[in-house]
């Protein structure tokens, strides 16, 4: 056990939008300032407590260099220090992962966790190199030539989950039954007014990319694609003699998500629940085989499962990031976790990948499903570049 704590209620996502929708024109970093100050004072939380912060983020933006000290200078936060974490899909379970150890090695007492990305309107970088024919140097579009192509493994992500069907034997169709039911999972966040996700969600002011005037407010997940058998029936799949279709997988997206991570005796303190305790038990990581990407996922819940000494018998729910359909099909025929029990309520493939914050949501979703059905352990695992993937435990009791 890590001797790590949530406290109930004290985290926050923000509604997820559409690559190139509402909020692409906002920088990140400042975006994800003004949300988590906004949250933190909304719970009341008493900000002289955080003693480190870290900010977890893939996407380069005006300022990113500063890191950690610009989000929470912006804040307010002005004598909070802390690390700056990339590691693309898996940045949020890295970022819980460094604040357990802190917090359970005495380093830390309370920390902030800020995650953040935009997809949209990603960097052209240029790397200049003076040996090169005419001196010219190098151009990368730092998001979309990251999605085409790995640099090491030489394949796109989508090749990884074209490898994983064949490898499984997964078609097109077992790929759309999957989607259709997250779809429907999705659709129970959206009952009653959306009662689940206001739970947690917080709401983004849209401004001018100055941030000076409110033009509008983002209150609900934009860019949902509506998912059903004959919409999806109608779709080619992307690659000529793949499997994977655009219904298979799912769409880059903006949005950012914040967490407290610290002792036991101060998570009770500031709880909205004090009965309700929220434990981190182990953390785990993997990586597979050059171009095996989704299936890092069932390696990396296994190595977190046995540094909590727990068997995958013992947990009560699990979510994960599954930027493709084929991701829950390997892990549940890797794992023997039911495939229809995974990700109530939601998940990536359906409300979209900012990459740094959504593991973090997926999080904060799992911690709220298991305080509904009255407690118990809960896994996250996602798979991320590099055909790697990160995965961690938590217990939620007193609910």
């Amino acid at each position: 056990m890590s001797n790590a704590f949530i406290p109930y209620g004290q985290y926050w996502s923000t509604p997820f939008a559409k690559w190139q929708g509402p909020i692409a024109h906002l920088n990140s970093l400042r975006l994800a300032a003004n949300v988590g100050k906004q949250a933190l004072e909304a719970r009341h939380f008493p900000t002289d407590r955080i003693d480190m912060g870290i900010l977890g983020h893939t996407n380069p933006q005006l300022g990113s260099f500063y890191g950690l000290p610009y989000v929470t200078g912006l804040m307010g936060l002005e004598s909070l220090a802390g690390p700056t974490v990339q590691q693309a899909c898996a940045t949020s379970a890295r970022v819980l992962q460094m604040a357990a150890a802190q917090v359970a090695d005495g380093s830390s007492r309370c920390a902030l966790l800020i995650t953040t990305d935009r997809c949209s309107n990603g960097p052209i970088v240029y790397y200049p190199d003076a040996t090169a024919p005419g001196g010219s140097g190098h151009t990368e579009r730092w998001v979309l030539d990251n999605f085409g192509r790995d640099p090491y493994a030489k394949n796109s992500m989508l090749e990884t989950a074209e490898n994983v069907a064949a490898k499984f034997g997964v078609g097109t169709a077992e790929q759309h039954e999957v989607a259709l039911a997250r779809y429907a999972q999705y659709q129970d966040a959206l009952a009653n007014e959306r009662a689940f996700q206001k739970r947690y969600m917080i709401d983004i002011p849209i401004t001018d990319a100055g941030f000076r005037k409110q033009t509008g407010l983002l209150a609900s997940d934009d860019g949902i694609f509506a998912t059903t058998p004959a919409g999806l029936a109608k779709l080619k799949t992307v690659l000529p003699g793949g499997s994977v279709t655009f219904g298979g997988q799912t769409h880059p997206a903006d949005g950012n998500a914040g967490m407290i991570v610290t002792t036991r005796e101060f998570a009770c303190e500031v709880a909205a629940d004090p009965k309700i305790v929220v434990e981190l038990l182990g953390f785990g990581q993997a990586r597979v085989a050059k171009g095996y990407m989704p299936m890092a996922v069932a390696p990396a819940s296994q190595a977190a499962l046995k540094s909590a000494g727990l068997a995958i018998k013992d947990v009560d729910a699990v979510k994960t990031h599954n930027p493709f359909a084929v991701n829950d099909i390997a892990f549940a025929r890797e794992t023997g976790f039911p495939l229809e029990k995974m990700n109530n309520y939601g998940c990536s493939l359906i409300w979209g990948h900012p990459q740094g914050p959504t593991g973090l949501r997926s999080v904060i979703e799992l911690i709220e499903e298991l305080v509904l059905r009255g407690g118990g352990v809960g896994l996250f695992g996602g798979c991320a570049a590099g055909d790697s993937g990160m995965a961690l435990v938590l217990r939620v009791s007193g609910s």
